[in-house]
């Protein structure tokens, strides 16, 4: 089980990037959550096998179509043992 931190910057809020995640997430299994920040970057933290959330982070480095990820920042994470995959609220 891996879990990761990741923030992505670039233009990446106001082009379906944490749904589609979201979406993306399911699919690939993974558990979690995604948010947008103040600062205009998008943080998720999820967790599943290691293949799983290297097929997530490999999709989060091109996002949705219209988004232009400039940045991102990925930090291991202790698992929590989180159940599904969510769209929080703005931190």
């Amino acid at each position: 089980m891996r879990r990761v931190r990741v923030v992505v910057g670039g233009e990446v809020q106001g082009v379906g990037y944490r749904y589609t995640m979201r979406m993306i997430a399911r699919e690939a299994g993974v558990s979690g959550w995604v948010r947008n920040r103040r600062d205009g970057t998008v943080e998720a933290e999820f967790e599943g096998s290691p293949e799983r959330v290297d097929q997530v982070l490999a999709w989060m480095a091109e996002g949705p179509p219209g988004a232009r990820v400039g940045s991102a920042t990925v930090t291991d994470a202790a698992p929590a043992g989180d159940a599904g995959f969510e769209v929080r609220p703005p931190a």
